[in-house]
């Protein structure tokens, strides 16, 4: 089993698992491809808005989603 412990992990092994492009998962969520790759390698963070939309994308609770999320996404406004 992979080590997953941020986010941006739990994200690209959700997209990877699904077998689903950058491009299309970045296009449901209504966002940059390049964006999404950021998030991906923890560079950006995402909004409230954002993780919703790929909670509904993976169909999963947003919680199960949220749970390798760092402190520092929780301070995030």
């Amino acid at each position: 089993m992979q080590n997953i412990s941020t986010f941006g992990e739990r994200i690209r092994h959700l997209r990877e698992e699904k077998q689903l492009p950058i491009r299309k998962v970045a296009a449901f969520a209504d966002i940059d491809p390049s964006t999404l790759s950021k998030i991906e390698r923890s560079e950006r963070y995402a909004n409230e808005s954002l993780i919703d939309k790929l909670a509904q994308l993976f169909q999963i609770e947003k919680q199960e989603l949220l749970n390798v999320l760092s402190i520092r996404i929780f301070q995030i406004s």
